[in-house]
């Protein structure tokens, strides 16, 4: 905001901004640019010049130099007579500008000039353009030379510049702005903006996809793309978004997994594949739950739910390294309680079922598909209570004893191992117990980060356990496993024993960025649309 327009409401002051586009037009300034050649980085011109012997200013205003060509986004202006200061923003970092009226130009799309006819009859000098044209938030581009001022500060002096694009809405306030989490998560960009910390966070997002693809490819594994709609949703236990298919007429399914088209390739010659990619799950929405998450999975052939185990912690301990994080990090619960979180390998292992039987006496190995009614009236007899467990079948009823009883006692990093086989439709059974399949979990204070097991390859134990699935769906049980007879006819053609691995990216990010919502590690999180009385929306958002 220019020091002659005083503005406390924002309508106002939008409408002043609409009102210097259309001055710049009528003076053949064009508002949006077409584009501008940025040459160099701020992080860059920081890095080259900050030790280089610099030019005194004096020496620089009658005869600058063209050292620098960089452009960003405007984030301070003041005036002071002669000189003008600003900071510019770039996705690198921050930079001072100075400004000088008797050396001052600007550049228009037919050619650098020093006055613009804006009706008057002496005309707009490119520095008054600069002082009242250009707010806080606009993108300008600028050429000029580098020096540090009286306080040591890396400058650049302008002399001359580009408008390049008008924001006709002010930032918010530095210190006083965006606070409302709501208003964060809607208006990511501002946040971005802002909020420095938020910046780094979702760079180190797309570092970690990078760093995941290299260590994949140096495992010698091939990354694919599997179908996102299908005719049927399977491969987790989830309840899934339907949606239909004009051309087709018929209701297909978001996947809720990459499972069964990532294990569909191994048939096809692949014995190592990966897939990094969104998943949809029509479930209730908590810190550590959300509807459209971020999975990779791999699957590899000839291994087993041990070698797993132990290819996760080497891909563990490249991500840190990678990273360059602190294997130590505050990892909180789902009470909000924090603890200190080691992920030095190797990791502790601690048995699923054993686990439970100690923490309340039930052996959930010895429940079927049939016994959802019998082991509900065990739950209860125990004193234990969990939303919706009238309408649970078995799987999802052990799931929910476990989170219960076993899940808050876990600081981890442990791996969580042996589950019941009526668990994990899609897992290997043991060979030494007919109850457990080869399933592992990272379990890390509370938050579960990845699901691997030994892979199940045999169709006709493959469809029963489809079958199963499906009667547990008919009574109710939303959650369960959808059948899929496609992937079982692939299997029919012989798949290869393998062992997989899922793991949510949103999770893993929250946790190495001390993160409490994983609504702050998704760039645009779906919100529910506004409404004029946001008062309530706004509660149950802080609380998630």
């Amino acid at each position: 905001m220019t020091e002659e327009i005083k503005v406390t409401d924002h309508q106002w002051e939008r409408d002043v901004r609409i009102a210097k586009v259309k001055k710049m037009k009528s003076m053949g300034v064009i508002p949006y640019a077409q584009s501008f050649d940025k040459k160099d980085l701020i992080s860059d011109i920081i890095k080259d010049y900050d030790t280089k012997e610099h030019r005194d200013i004096n020496d620089i205003i009658p005869t600058p130099v063209m050292q620098v060509q960089t452009a960003g986004r405007v984030m301070l202006h003041r005036s002071h007579g002669k000189l003008a200061f600003a900071k510019l923003l770039d996705s690198t970092n921050q930079i001072q500008l100075m400004f000088h009226r008797e050396n001052c130009k600007l550049i228009t799309h037919e050619g650098i000039v020093s006055t613009l006819n804006d009706g008057s009859e002496e005309g707009m000098t490119a520095y008054k353009f600069m002082e009242k044209m250009i707010d806080v938030g606009d993108f300008i581009g600028v050429r000029g030379e580098v020096f540090k001022t009286h306080k040591g500060e890396l400058t650049i002096f302008v002399s001359e510049f580009k408008f390049l694009s008008k924001a006709i809405r002010p930032l918010p306030e530095k210190f006083h702005g965006l606070q409302d989490q709501e208003e964060l998560y809607r208006k990511r960009y501002l946040d971005l903006t802002m909020n420095p910390e938020t910046y780094k966070r979702f760079l180190l997002k797309s570092k970690l996809y990078q760093t995941l693809r290299a260590f994949y490819t140096q495992e010698g594994f091939t990354e694919i793309q599997t179908n996102i709609l299908g005719n049927s949703a399977s491969g987790a236990a989830a309840k899934p978004f339907v949606t239909h298919h004009n051309d087709y007429d018929t209701d297909v399914y978001l996947r809720i997994a990459f499972e069964t088209g990532l294990k569909k390739a191994t048939v096809w010659r692949f014995e190592k594949v990966f897939e990094i990619g969104q998943d949809f799950r029509n479930e209730g929405s908590d810190p550590t739950h959300v509807q459209e998450f971020t999975q990779t999975e791999h699957y590899a052939v000839y291994r087993n739910y041990e070698d797993n185990m132990k290819f996760t912690e080497k891909m563990f301990d490249y991500m840190f390294e990678k990273l360059g994080i602190s294997k130590k990090v505050n990892v909180k619960d789902k009470e909000g309680n924090s603890k200190e979180v080691d992920f030095t390998t190797p990791r502790t292992r601690i048995d699923f079922t054993q686990g439970i039987l100690e923490n309340c006496g039930i052996d959930i190995t010895k429940y079927t598909m049939d016994d959802a009614d019998q082991l509900r009236a065990d739950i209860k007899a125990k004193g234990i209570e969990f939303e919706w467990i009238h309408k649970m079948g078995t799987t999802t009823l052990i799931d929910h004893l476990y989170k219960k009883v076993l899940r808050p006692k876990i600081i981890g990093p442990a791996f969580i191992y042996n589950y019941p086989v009526i668990m994990q439709p899609l897992a290997r059974v043991s060979d030494t117990h007919a109850n457990i399949v080869e399933q592992f979990q990272l379990l890390v204070n509370g938050r579960e980060i990845c699901k691997a097991y030994s892979e199940l390859v045999d169709p006709i134990f493959q469809q029963e356990n489809f079958d199963k699935q499906a009667e547990a769906a008919a009574k109710g049980d939303e959650e369960a496993t959808a059948s899929d007879d496609d992937f079982v006819t692939a299997m029919e053609y012989g798949m290869p024993p393998q062992s997989g691995f899922g793991m949510g990216i949103e999770r893993l990010l929250a946790i190495l960025t001390e993160q409490d919502n994983l609504r702050d590690v998704i760039l645009f999180p779906l919100m529910k649309p506004e409404t004029k009385d946001t008062t309530e929306h706004n509660e149950e958002i802080q609380k998630k």
